[in-house]
């Protein structure tokens, strides 16, 4: 069983999985029970209910509702303890005066959802699983700097650290860093992981609810925890229903009614105000650090190569062409950000930084790009000698012609984003093929079977996705690192999709962890940032708003653009 693929066993057991709901639902009706049920939209489906062997928020979120962190960014970005008793800070004694490491005191007894004892010997395992070499966890980075996880007794763990680290919440910390039982995953380390079918689609959990059923890219079903340390949640049942379109959920929740909340709602304002107008439910929305960008393969993605194609190979498959950095800043220069912003309207605002919060680590210093610059793009490349030599409008460099697949996820704004894109490009000489794939297989599809529409393979010149720095950023530019580049040797799980090793980075971003939260350690984000956004290899376009909609009924939701949007699901109601 687990050397055949993931994907192909998770849909082969389809119909098997789908029977469990029905069978709750005919039990709770013959015994007379109304049924209080939670259904939740995500449109980008989640491919599995976790965030290690996936790379998408879809399949962090659906996890989220039975996985659980020691602790949770709060919408204010504050940190708030879920399986933590409290935050360990250097007062309470529970951070190191050397920085050196941090101590988590658990809530005394904690039950996974199968009853048994969760203790701190899950948390160290959670750490061995995800650092594994060959598991390819995709939230490897979060533990960078880790030099051991260690549990002092079945309440305590201690996360010791390589050298003084001033911010010690990354590890175990936010909904993408959950806790994961050690005897449910004991068989599952490293080159196993992926062919553990039963523990992927059903991990037990210690949150507010426990998975029922899950069909990949379909519907994930939950229902109460029994084990549920707090107060008994109010739902009996939570649907999670993936697929469709933006819009689609949109009307299904403000138009119809018909659903409780829909995520991610990529839909043309103004018809998100009309909506609303209706007066079904509520759009809610807030900034934080997310940032639509356009990332320039530094590989080569010819399909004449094979295996090695988009492969890192120590630098000598080079892109030919997008390794020369005029032609990648003529591209930047090229886009109209203050237009793309407005297909967002009151979540969207025009970008030039990669780090686009929280407020104090903003560099502010690359607004430049706030201003389109099509003549100077084309004066660039005249410079430069990237010329059109035989007159067909693309322009060549070492007679290769400027020719880019550019490929994201299919929603509506991210194919204008595109359109306008390419015209603008068409404009410096340069032709654009656009691609897009459904979000449940760009952003969770398995990198083997699903090569070509994988933004971990990125078998393209050009793909563009959100993401961002997180409260502390520390991690994401970690994965930047030469280090990082994603390749078929850690099975496409590294962070650096653009494939890109600056050993120039590499040394500046050394100071990084040992720097003290306050003046020093913001100036030093600056300029990797500013590192970064004057490379091009990374061209932001807009800051994004997390928009999401939900019914008037449904209360307790406390919007966070910092963690999941699902983090307090034990506390929503109607």
């Amino acid at each position: 069983m687990r050397n055949s693929s993931l994907l192909v066993r998770l849909f082969s057991r389809r119909l098997s999985v789908l029977l469990i709901p029905l069978f709750v639902l005919v039990a709770l009706v013959g015994c007379g029970g109304e049924e209080r049920v939670l259904t939740i939209l995500y449109w980008q489906a989640p491919t599995l209910p976790g965030p290690y062997l996936s790379g998408g928020f879809k399949d962090r979120d659906a996890g989220a509702i039975t996985l659980e962190p020691l602790a949770h960014h709060a919408p204010d970005g504050s940190l708030a303890p879920a399986l933590a008793a409290e935050i360990p800070t250097v007062e309470n004694g529970g951070v190191a005066r050397d920085m050196r490491s941090i101590t988590w005191k658990l809530h005394d007894g904690l039950k996974w959802s199968d009853g048994s004892d969760m203790t701190a010997a899950d948390v160290v395992f959670t750490w061995r699983y995800c650092t594994h070499e060959e598991t390819g966890c995709t939230s490897r980075d979060i533990f960078a700097g880790v030099s051991s996880v260690e549990a002092l007794d079945d309440r305590t763990v201690r996360v010791n650290f390589e050298s003084p680290t001033p911010y010690p919440y990354l590890a175990f910390v936010g909904a993408g860093s959950p806790i994961i039982s050690s005897d449910q995953f004991e068989d599952c380390v490293g080159a196993a992981a992926s062919g553990c079918v039963e523990e992927n689609i059903a991990p037990l959990g210690t949150g507010p609810y426990r998975i029922v059923s899950f069909v990949a890219d379909e519907e994930a079903v939950f229902e109460r925890n029994p084990h549920y340390r707090g107060e008994e949640p109010y739902f009996d049942r939570v649907i999670l229903k993936g697929g469709g379109e933006a819009e689609a959920a949109a009307r299904a929740v403000l138009e119809r009614g018909e659903a409780d909340y829909a995520w991610n709602l990529q839909v043309e304002p103004g018809m998100l105000a009309e909506l609303e107008a209706q007066g079904h439910g509520i759009v809610v929305s807030a900034f934080s650090d997310l940032v639509e960008r356009i990332v320039l393969n530094q590989t080569n993605p010819d399909p004449a190569l094979g295996d090695d194609r988009s492969e890192y190979l120590g630098g000598a498959n080079a892109h030919p062409f997008l390794t020369f950095e005029p032609i990648r800043r003529a591209m930047s220069m090229a886009v109209d950000r203050s237009r793309l912003a407005d297909l967002y309207g009151f979540a969207g605002r025009p970008e030039c930084d990669l780090i686009a919060g929280p407020a104090h680590y903003v560099s502010g210093a690359n607004d430049e790009c706030l201003r389109q610059d099509i003549d100077g793009a084309n004066a660039l490349l005249d410079e430069h000698g990237v010329v059109d030599s035989d007159g067909d409008g693309i322009r060549e460099y070492q007679g290769a012609p400027l020719r880019v697949a550019y490929m994201t996820s299919t929603n509506a704004i991210r194919q204008e984003t595109q359109a306008l894109v390419g015209q603008w490009w068409r404009q410096i000489g340069i032709e654009t093929e656009l691609l897009d794939f459904e979000a449940s297989v760009y952003f969770g599809g398995d990198p083997v079977e699903h090569a070509a529409a994988s933004y971990r393979r990125f078998f393209a010149d050009a793909q563009m996705y959100t993401t961002g720095g997180g409260i502390e950023p520390q991690v994401h530019l970690s994965e930047q690192l030469c280090s990082q580049i994603a390749s078929r040797e850690n099975r496409w799980a590294g962070a650096n999709i653009a494939r890109v090793c600056d050993p120039a980075y590499d040394n500046a971003f050394e100071e990084l962890p040992s720097l003290p939260i306050g003046a020093e350690r913001a100036a030093a984000v600056k300029r990797l940032n500013d590192v970064l956004v004057r490379s091009y290899v990374q061209i932001p376009l807009v800051s994004r708003g997390v928009v999401s909609a939900h019914l008037n009924t449904l209360k307790g939701v406390r919007f966070n653009a910092w963690d999941s949007e699902l983090w307090n699901i034990a506390e929503w109601r109607r």
